[in-house]
């Protein structure tokens, strides 16, 4: 027998041994030691990008789609809801004009800031040497004031959306060509990047999260093609305006995660988003809307609080201003009205067609355009233009143009006002500081609030500018002097604050931030004075030149011939000199990889929803019917 054939013999009784002794201590009652089940580390939840949906609503489009998409579902943010009774009144929220257009000093305004613009087209030479010509109105008007429209078409092939099946809710094109003559109000229930809350009909808070939730629900299912039940099964990243108003977003959330269904939520600010979106790690974001601009620096995806500015006027503005100026050069379509919805598409198409930024493009010159309206023939209009096209978009960096008096003009980030949801906000933690802290705190308030203007003409510099911490409070409040532009220097400040070193209460010292705050927001700053008020605003002289270096423009409302390398001139020559040195070389960005600017924010957000780092921000149903608010405070990729 071999050596190998006795060590298997011995093995198998061995075998038969241990089973022996098993069998005697079963007979015996003895209870063998069990030992603990393996426990599983917890797997990470492995999500899939196309159950989840990116939506970013802004003033006039919503734009919409699963994380996957290369391009998100864009429709137009508007419903017409059906009369509930016969001969009731009907009503329409306006789309161009706005508060503070028909005051008396209005007309005087918008003057003065054509003046201005003229000036600054002509101080600005052509890329050859010479000036541009200055090209006056009346030389347009009286060619435009002879023609008369051809038949292009005899049919204009668009029709008024069918309503004979009484539907009770018309959504984007549908509500935009639905008939005047029809039983329905159309509302648009975003605002200047804020819910649409007003005292009209169809305008409460209610009113308006009950529009927003049946047009997000009717895109889902119709153009996303995604059964409503199905939402459980689906997230939701929700991108929302740098100044935000608090009570709104726990609004939305409540709608989307309650209302709506979706399992869990991601809420993440619009500019840092952008910077997702274009690849960049830092920059001064800059979205042009349609009906607000925003500025905010980001770095490694934190947006400095400090440096968050709203101005009050965008594209639709721009659009406004361009049919004053064609008015004035004896626009040959006659019947153009701004309360008509159909006409306002028009003056859209005309500005994004025709204006520039293009210094070199100078001179008295033809052009065609077409008018297709339902149960119309398409007419085909001749039109001469000459500076026109370039003072609407300048209207931008000077907003007196737009003649908008006694309206806020400008926002700033406020403090919390607190929610009882969220007994342990930041108002919690004031009052939890010690006093040495709160006498510090006070201090720095006071030396930060000695400039509130910031260096918008190069003369002051290192300074920072807006207050310390200021909240969303709300879109409305006063400011008088709605449209002059912001010049508040060094000195002006310091007879405002009194020098700013003096001891006073925080009574005193909260009274006197007000009054400098609610003068800020009265005036309106234009666009290149806007991003020096910003960056002036960050902490330190090294994010600053980063962002001088990275100027980053969003939005669609900026997308003119040339701006990119117009807002650059501007720039430069604006900045303070201390900065003219240690910053290498200032850059605006407009289409990052080419990229359309007005989708940047959107596909950032779908990019948000691939990365491994978002698993701790989702906020799940239950948590949110459990513990509400608190959960943005503890789960919200910025400071709430």
């Amino acid at each position: 027998m071999t050596q190998a054939e006795r060590e298997q013999e011995n093995g198998k009784e061995k075998d038969k041994e241990k089973d022996k002794e098993k069998e005697k201590e079963q007979q015996r009652g003895v209870k063998r030691p069990i030992a603990p089940p393996a426990i599983p580390e917890p797997l990470q939840e492995q999500l899939q990008s196309n159950f989840i949906v990116v939506i970013h609503p802004g003033s006039r489009t919503l734009r919409i789609g699963r994380a996957t998409d290369t391009l998100p579902v864009t429709v137009p943010h508007t419903i017409a809801r059906r009369h509930k009774q016969s001969g009731q009144p009907k009503y329409e929220d306006s789309w161009l004009v706005r508060e503070g257009l028909n005051k008396p000093e209005s007309s005087e305004q918008r003057q003065n800031g054509l003046k201005m613009v003229d000036q600054a087209i002509w101080s600005k030479k052509m890329s050859n040497g010479v000036r541009r010509t200055p090209v006056s109105a009346e030389q347009a008007r009286a060619y435009n004031r002879q023609v008369r429209p051809a038949v292009y078409d005899p049919s204009s092939r668009v029709k008024w959306t069918n309503t004979s099946h009484r539907p009770e809710i018309l959504v984007g094109e549908d509500a935009l060509y639905v008939k005047q003559s029809d039983s329905y109000n159309v509302h648009w229930p975003i605002c200047r990047g804020q819910l649409n809350v007003h005292s009209g009909p169809g305008a409460s808070l209610t009113a308006v999260l009950a529009d927003l939730e049946s047009i997000w629900c009717h895109v889902i299912q119709k153009l996303l093609e995604i059964p409503l039940k199905d939402l459980k099964y689906y997230r939701c990243i929700l991108l929302v305006p740098d100044i935000y108003n608090r009570q709104h977003i726990k609004e939305l959330v409540n709608m989307l995660l309650l209302n709506m269904g979706f399992s869990a939520i991601i809420v993440h600010q619009e500019s840092v988003c952008a910077t997702f979106g274009s690849g960049l790690s830092s920059a001064c974001v800059v979205d042009v809307g349609d009906q607000k601009t925003s500025l905010c620096c980001v770095e490694d995806g934190v947006s400095h609080r400090n440096s968050r500015l709203c101005l009050a006027y965008g594209g639709s503005d721009v659009t406004r201003c361009f049919s004053w100026l064609l008015q004035r050069a004896g626009f040959p379509y006659r019947d153009c009205q701004l309360s008509n919805r159909l006409d306002c598409v028009l003056l859209q198409q005309l500005k994004e067609t025709f204006c520039h930024l293009d210094q070199d493009m100078s001179g008295l010159q033809d052009h065609e355009f077409r008018t297709r309206f339902p149960e119309s023939p398409t007419l085909l209009y001749q039109l001469r233009l000459g500076d026109e096209k370039m003072q609407a978009p300048m209207a931008l960096f000077y907003p007196t143009m737009f003649g908008i008096i006694g309206q806020k003009m400008t926002s700033l980030q406020y403090r919390s006002q607190g929610d009882p949801e969220d007994p342990h906000d930041e108002h919690y933690l004031l009052g939890s500081q010690s006093k040495q802290d709160q006498s510090s705190k006070s201090s720095v308030d006071r030396k930060t609030l000695c400039k509130p203007g910031g260096a918008f003409e190069g003369e002051l510099s290192g300074h920072g500018g807006a207050s310390s911490d200021p909240s969303d409070s709300a879109r409305g409040g006063g400011g008088g002097g709605g449209g002059q532009e912001m010049e508040l220097g060094s000195s002006q400040s310091e007879c405002l604050m009194g020098g700013g070193e003096v001891e006073e209460p925080s009574s005193a010292l909260l009274s006197r931030k007000t009054a400098i705050m609610s003068q800020f927001e009265g005036k309106a700053l234009g666009l290149d004075k806007a991003i020096l008020h910003s960056i002036d605003c960050c902490a330190s002289d090294e994010t600053k030149r980063k962002m001088y270096s990275s100027i980053l423009v969003v939005g669609g409302g900026l997308m003119f011939s040339r701006a990119q390398e117009f807002l650059l001139h501007r720039i430069i020559n604006k900045m303070p000199p201390s900065f003219r040195r240690l910053v290498d070389n200032v850059e605006v960005i407009t289409r990052p990889k080419d990229t359309d600017p007005r989708l940047i924010s959107w596909k950032g957000g779908a990019l948000l929803a691939c990365l491994d780092t978002t698993q701790e921000m989702w906020i799940h149903n239950r948590e949110w019917q459990r513990f509400g608010v608190r959960m943005l405070r503890e789960r919200a990729a910025f400071v709430w």
